[in-house]
């Protein structure tokens, strides 16, 4: 579904991004992990269009999407949900979940995915006229997901999605991205959570100093000696 070659990406004069590549094959859940600065949050940046490598190509099936504009990857049904949720905090729920929907095939499946999203997350569907700014940090986050979704995206890309959020909310998440995955969206997730995200994953990248160093099955990751003393503190 998606094939990253050989990135490079700059903030003015400094690297962030030196050669990555990675793939995404249709149904999986594929993770990057990585510490603070290695590059993450840029490689979904990229990715979306927000930022444009200075080398490399990334493909989306037939189309080479490094050149196109973040909302003509987002008609192509790429979508990213990030860090910090970036909701519309003086509107409500269904007017927030309504934003996500703007592009036509999205807009035409208003409804019938507003009733999909309600259903994966029933607090937002009692809190539907409630403004996105007086919701919870959990509450929060299902609308940044729910909002994403509203875009029918084939692919979905997450943000460290459990930042902030207490351990029993963190479950929660991560339950509901397995369950979204199941019925059909592959997805790719950045989370500081190695555990979590590796034992979720059907495979994972580890990214170091803008580069990627590992790679795997999420298991095989979670057995390796370098994750396990730098990730896990075993």
């Amino acid at each position: 579904m998606l094939k990253v070659k050989g990135i490079e990406v700059f903030y003015g004069d400094l690297q962030a991004l030196r050669g990555v590549s990675l793939e995404v094959n249709q149904g999986e859940i594929v993770s990057i992990i990585g510490s603070n600065g290695a590059g993450k949050s840029t490689t979904l940046m990229t990715i979306s269009g927000i930022l444009k490598p200075k080398r490399g190509d990334i493909q989306l099936g037939q189309d080479f999407i490094h050149r196109y504009s973040s909302s003509r990857v987002v008609s192509l049904g790429v979508v990213q949900i990030p860090e910090g949720r970036q909701l519309f905090p003086t509107l409500t729920v269904v007017e927030n979940l309504e934003m996500g929907s703007q592009f036509p095939k999205a807009k035409k499946m208003r409804k019938e995915t507003m009733a999909w999203v309600f259903k994966l997350f029933p607090r937002l569907e009692e809190r539907r006229n409630q403004f996105a700014g007086t919701l919870s940090g959990g509450e929060q986050q299902m609308l940044a997901i729910g909002r994403g979704l509203m875009s029918r995206p084939a692919l979905l890309m997450l943000d460290e999605p459990s930042l902030g959020l207490s351990p029993i909310l963190v479950k929660a998440i991560f339950d509901i991205i397995k369950e979204i995955n199941q019925q059909g969206t592959t997805i790719l997730l950045v989370e500081q959570n190695v555990f979590h995200s590796l034992n979720l994953s059907h495979r994972g990248y580890v990214l170091e100093n803008g580069s990627i160093v590992l790679s795997g099955t999420g298991q095989d990751l979670l057995k390796n000696q370098h994750i396990c003393q730098s990730y896990l503190g075993l």
